[in-house]
C-alpha cells in the first residue's frame, strides 16, 4: 500500500513536469502584448510574422520547429541572446539557418534581452495579440458619403437652376421698363437726347486734355507691368511638381526625424545636394514593405495608396520581396527637379552648409523669432519636415540672396574655418568696430560679382 502510494506520487510530479514543459515549449507562459512591443522594437528589421523579410517568417515558428526538428524553448534561448555562440558550438540546425539565409548573422541579444523578453516574444509569434477595432471606420464613413453625395449633386442642380431662372425673368422685367420709359417720353426730353454726344471722337475733342492724361498713366502701368512681368521670369516660388514615386518628407524627416544629409549626403561636402540613388531608399525599405497606417496619415491617402508607391520602389531596383533578392530588371526613375540654379550662378552648398552653418540659423532665427529653425536646410528650403509634397519655399532670386548675405553675421568661432581665417578675422574687427565688431558676409566679399557669377 505504501509502495502503491509512493508510487503515485511520483506519477503526479512526473505528469506535472512533463505539463511544464509542454507550457514552456509552446512558449504559453510568456506575455504576448508585451511580446508584441518588444517584437517590433528588436525583430521588425528583419523579421516579419507572416512572410520572410531579411530573415524568415516567425508565425508560430515555435510551434514548427517544435514539430519538424524537435526544438525546445531552451534552444530558442540560446538561439536569441547569442545566436553566433551557438553556432560555434556545431549545433547542426542554427548552421542550416544561417547557410538558408544567405549568411546573415542575427543580431545577438545577449544583455539586451532578459530570458523573460524572449518568452513574451515567442508567445507573442505564437499567439499575437487581435488589433482593436479603430472608432472611424473609414470604410464606413466613404460609403456614407457616397450615399449622400446623389442628394447632394440634386439638390445643388436645383438651385442653380431656380437662379438662372429668377435672372432671366428680371433681365425680361428691366427690358420691359426701358420700353415703358421711352413712351413716356415728353418732347423736350426727346430733343435733348439728340443734342447728345453719341461718338467717342466726339468726346475725346471734347476732353483731350483729360484724354492724354489718362493715356500717360496707363502707358507707365502698362511699362511697369511689363518690368515686373520680366522681372519674376524664373521665379518659381510655390513649384511642386508630382513626382513619379510619391515621398513625403514629413513622414520621413518629420515624423521618423530622419536627417537630411542621411539622403543627400553630398550636400555637406560636395557643391550640389544630389538626388538619392534608390539603393538609399532599400536601406530602409528592404525590409518594410508596408505603411504602418497608425503612426500618420496624410489627408486624402489611405494604406493601399502608400502600399502602392513601396512597391514602385520595388520595380525601380528590381526587388523581388517574396524571394528577398534582385531579380536585375531595374526601372529608371524620371524624377523633376525642383530647385535648379541657373548655369551662369555658382552656389556651393558645402560652402553653406560646413562653414555657415550656425551663422545662418542664428540670422534666420533673430529675424523669424516666431518661425525658427534648427537645421541650416530650412533657411533656404523652408520647413521640409513639415511638407508632404516639397515645394519652392521662396524667391531663389539674385536680391534675395544679398539680402542674406547683407544681414547674416560671419560665425567667428566656427571650427572649421577659426584658424584658417584668423587673420583675416582680426583685420576685420579692426576695419568694422561698431556693434561690437559684427561683421556680416557682405564684408568678406559676399557681394562681390565674380563670387557667384562666372
Amino acid at each position: 500500500m505504501i509502495s502503491w502510494r509512493k508510487h503515485y506520487r511520483q506519477t503526479l510530479i512526473a505528469i506535472g513536469l512533463l505539463l511544464s514543459t509542454s507550457a514552456s515549449i509552446y512558449g504559453q507562459d510568456g506575455d504576448p502584448k508585451n511580446g508584441e512591443k518588444l517584437f517590433k522594437a528588436n525583430c521588425t528589421a528583419c523579421h516579419a510574422l507572416d512572410k520572410k523579410l531579411v530573415g524568415p517568417a516567425l508565425g508560430g515558428v515555435v510551434e514548427r520547429l517544435k514539430k519538424d526538428q524537435n526544438l525546445d524553448i531552451d534552444w530558442f534561448q540560446k538561439w536569441i541572446t547569442n545566436n553566433e555562440k551557438l553556432r560555434a558550438s556545431g549545433d547542426k540546425y542554427a548552421n542550416e539557418v544561417y547557410e538558408a539565409n544567405g549568411k546573415a548573422a542575427m543580431q545577438v541579444f545577449e544583455g539586451k534581452l532578459s530570458e523573460k523578453d524572449i518568452n513574451d516574444i515567442l508567445a507573442y509569434t505564437s499567439n499575437p495579440p487581435a488589433e482593436e477595432p479603430k472608432k472611424d471606420d473609414a470604410k464606413a464613413t466613404a460609403a456614407k458619403t457616397d450615399q449622400a453625395a446623389p442628394a447632394n449633386n440634386t439638390t445643388t442642380s436645383v438651385v442653380i437652376i431656380s437662379l438662372l431662372a429668377i435672372a432671366a425673368l428680371l433681365v425680361w422685367i428691366l427690358v420691359k421698363l426701358r420700353q415703358l420709359v421711352k413712351l413716356g417720353q415728353s418732347e423736350d426730353l426727346a430733343g435733348l437726347n439728340e443734342t447728345r454726344v453719341k461718338s467717342f471722337s466726339e468726346i475725346y475733342a471734347k476732353y483731350h486734355y483729360v484724354g492724354k492724361g489718362l493715356i500717360a498713366i496707363l502707358a507707365l502701368l502698362a511699362t511697369y507691368g511689363i518690368w515686373n512681368w520680366i522681372m519674376w521670369i524664373g521665379v518659381y516660388k510655390g513649384y511642386k511638381p508630382e513626382q513619379p514615386i510619391y515621398f513625403s518628407h514629413k513622414i520621413h524627416a518629420g515624423e521618423q526625424k530622419i536627417d537630411c544629409q542621411l539622403c543627400h549626403s553630398s550636400a555637406k561636402y560636395g557643391k550640389v545636394s544630389e538626388i538619392p540613388s534608390m539603393n538609399v531608399c532599400m536601406n530602409c525599405h528592404r525590409t518594410i514593405s508596408e505603411y504602418n497606417a497608425d503612426h500618420y496619415m496624410e489627408p486624402g491617402k489611405d494604406k493601399a495608396f502608400y502600399d502602392g508607391e513601396i512597391k514602385k520602389i520595388y520595380a525601380a531596383t528590381g526587388w523581388d520581396p517574396e524571394k528577398q533578392q534582385y531579380t536585375g530588371k531595374t526601372q529608371p526613375v524620371e524624377w523633376t527637379r525642383i530647385h535648379n540654379m541657373p548655369d551662369f550662378v555658382y552656389f556651393n552648398h558645402a560652402q553653406h552648409v560646413v562653414a555657415g552653418e550656425q551663422a545662418i540659423i542664428n540670422s534666420f532665427n533673430k529675424k523669424n523669432p516666431n518661425n525658427k529653425i534648427d537645421v541650416v536646410c530650412k533657411a533656404c528650403h523652408g520647413k521640409i519636415d513639415t511638407m508632404n509634397v516639397v515645394q519652392m519655399a521662396n524667391d531663389f532670386t539674385m536680391g534675395w540672396c544679398i539680402e542674406c548675405h547683407r544681414t547674416t553675421e560671419v560665425d567667428m568661432n566656427n571650427g572649421y574655418n577659426k584658424e584658417y581665417f584668423k587673420n583675416l578675422h582680426d583685420k576685420l574687427k579692426k576695419q568694422y568696430p561698431k556693434d561690437g565688431g559684427k561683421i556680416t558676409v557682405d564684408a568678406i566679399g559676399g557681394l562681390e560679382c565674380g563670387k557667384c557669377h562666372y
